[in-house]
């Protein structure tokens, strides 16, 4: 890569063995998982044995304590492996850091080791059937009772739903106060009245295991309490800011493989005489594929940057996203377009992460509200 960012040496070690644990376990398997529908759990401990399963989880807690930085070049390798898996290992990250970060004593103590180790996987359960991109419109029911709570109602489209073993959960205590009365409570996959949905049988991706939870009477007690009203929303939508630009880095990482891929085909695929690589047309096409790599880089790693330093990063996560996953798409099919009727095959590089870049276009706000944070932003910048 043209562009590099300042990295610690742990982190660069980090990052060194995420390439290579990508070339020995992830992308010889990534087609089978996709064919076979598969969700790669012993992966995910080999991934954690590896050092990759508490990245951004403090050193005091058992993690690697890396920067968001330092996070996302660990991703943009995993990713150019597969998207779907390295996506699981995002939520579980973010996750793990929340809890370490906003929990207390006693669920750290309870739950970190096994989530660093990988032994149970965490889910980020907010996201709801009806609720699209409207993450206020929260409806699953957390109701007071006695010293606690019941919670009743349904999650939909949740990152390692088939396999996660400890879930954060995004339910409104009181409607009247609208976002502010959401809370979030922490508790363990197999409590009484949690029931698994899926997982979703979709175009692609399913090495994600997305699927979804309902809560039928699904006991709460203060003990369960992870984030209280008001703090909850906002550390929700924090999350998903950085959860933005990884997937920016996830894409960068995808489009990369795809070009060096393509780059070797087209030196050695004769035609008319000469190599396609020898085209103009053909040496134009990747040399835009090329362009947009650096764009998106730029813009993933400006807004990490901006995170780590303690900045506003909503508007940066916003434009990484958002052009990130446009140009993967494109750039994906310009790949596969250079190789002819054989990019289109199902175990070349850049076909195998043309519906996982699609999926991109969903995850954690649509490119449209994307457009709606930039706009926002846009318009408090104004008003001064």
């Amino acid at each position: 890569m043209s562009f590099e960012v300042s990295l610690t040496g742990r982190e660069q070690e980090l990052v060194d063995i995420a390439r290579a644990f990508t070339a020995a376990e992830i992308t010889p398997n990534a087609g089978t998982w996709e064919h076979e529908r598969i969700y790669p759990r012993d992966t995910q401990l080999a991934a954690a044995a590896a050092g990759l399963g508490g990245v951004l989880v403090p050193k005091e807690d058992g993690g690697e304590d890396v920067s968001h930085t330092g996070a996302c070049r660990i991703f943009e390798e995993l990713a150019s492996g597969c998207m779907p898996f390295t996506f699981s290992m995002v939520v579980h990250n973010n996750f793990a850091n929340s809890l370490a970060r906003n929990g207390t004593a006693q669920q750290k103590q309870k739950f970190l080791p096994d989530l660093i180790a990988c032994r149970k996987i965490g889910a980020f359960l907010l996201t709801e059937p009806g609720m699209g991109s409207d993450a206020q419109a929260v409806s699953c029911m957390a109701r007071p009772d006695g010293d606690g709570w019941v919670l009743d109602g349904e999650k939909a489209w949740i990152s390692s739903a088939s396999h996660a073993g400890v879930l954060s959960i995004y339910a409104q205590t009181d409607p009247e106060k609208g976002w502010r009365g959401i809370m979030c409570f922490v508790i363990e996959a197999e409590r009484d009245g949690v029931h698994r949905v899926g997982p979703y049988a979709m175009a692609g991706g399913h090495a994600l295991g997305t699927g979804g939870f309902r809560f039928e009477g699904v006991r709460l007690t203060r003990d369960d309490v992870l984030l209280e009203q008001e703090a909850a929303f906002k550390g929700a939508m924090g999350g998903i800011d950085s959860a933005r630009f990884f997937v920016g880095a996830m894409c960068t990482g995808m489009v990369n493989a795809a070009l060096t891929r393509s780059l070797e085909y087209v030196a050695t695929r004769p035609a008319f005489g000469q190599t396609v690589g020898d085209f103009q047309g053909i040496q134009w096409m990747l040399a835009d594929v090329a362009t947009d790599i650096e764009a998106m880089r730029l813009l993933t790693y400006s807004a990490a940057d901006t995170w780590d330093k303690g900045g506003n990063a909503s508007m940066a996560a916003a434009h990484a996203k958002k052009f990130a996953t446009r140009a993967a798409l494109t750039r994906l099919t310009d790949c596969m377009q250079v190789m002819g009727a054989n990019g289109f095959k199902i175990d070349e590089v850049a076909a195998r992460h043309f519906s996982s870049a699609k999926m991109c276009q969903f995850m954690d706000g649509t490119t449209e509200i994307q457009n709606v944070v930039i706009a926002r932003g846009l318009q408090k910048q104004a008003r001064g």
